[in-house]
């Protein structure tokens, strides 16, 4: 079993910057995916970067070269956002997986506003 708590969010103006935590635990020995995904209303969920096999790093069109996902150890992720944008107005979540297997784990989400 894998809890994961994200953490960073708030309110934040157009051009700023804000930096998403997500803090692991449990067995976690089998993940080798770790990505942030964030939905806003009336919207799909959508992936926005992801680390596969803890070096290989992917991002979604609508935030590359504005993003950065990272990691300092197994137990906790970042996204660190840049330049925010009103559509990035979204709940971020923290996504875990085994691919292997097909656990998937997801945190609460945290909630990130970019507005004037």
């Amino acid at each position: 079993q894998v809890q994961l708590v994200e953490s960073g969010g708030g309110l934040v103006h157009p051009g700023g910057s804000l930096r998403l935590s997500c803090a692991a635990s449990g067995n976690i020995l089998k993940i080798n995916s770790m990505g942030w995904y964030r939905q806003a209303p009336g919207k799909e969920r959508e992936l926005v970067a992801q680390i596969v096999s803890g070096r290989n790093t992917k991002y979604s069109n609508a935030v590359k070269g504005r993003f950065i996902i990272s990691k300092d150890s197994a137990h906790t992720v970042y996204l660190q956002m840049n330049s925010l944008k009103p559509e990035d107005t979204a709940d971020y979540f923290c996504n875990f997986r085994d691919t292997l297997y097909g656990d998937s784990y997801w945190g609460q989400g945290t909630q990130v506003t970019v507005s004037s």
